[in-house]
């Protein structure tokens, strides 16, 4: 599964993308840093909306995406 773009873009010093592949699918795990510990995501259709530290990132899902949870600052796409 592919990082969506605005999220590998993303102008933060403390944002951290990793993708990590297993044999039955993959997940993309989102670290907004300390400063977003409690953030929020809302799913419309294909579009994710993230409000992390008062910033609002908003990005296509990818077509695989099964899942989409926020916790303890940590974003996770699950394919």
């Amino acid at each position: 599964m592919k990082v969506p773009t605005s999220l590998e873009n993303a102008d933060r010093d403390d944002l951290v993308v990793r993708t990590f592949e297993y044999d039955d699918g993959s997940v993309i795990a989102v670290d907004f840093g300390n400063a977003a510990a409690d953030i929020e995501v809302d799913v419309l259709g294909s579009t994710a909306i993230i409000v992390a530290g008062g910033e609002q990132f908003e990005f296509e899902l990818p077509p695989e995406a099964s899942n989409v949870v926020a916790r303890n600052g940590v974003l996770t796409i699950e394919e």
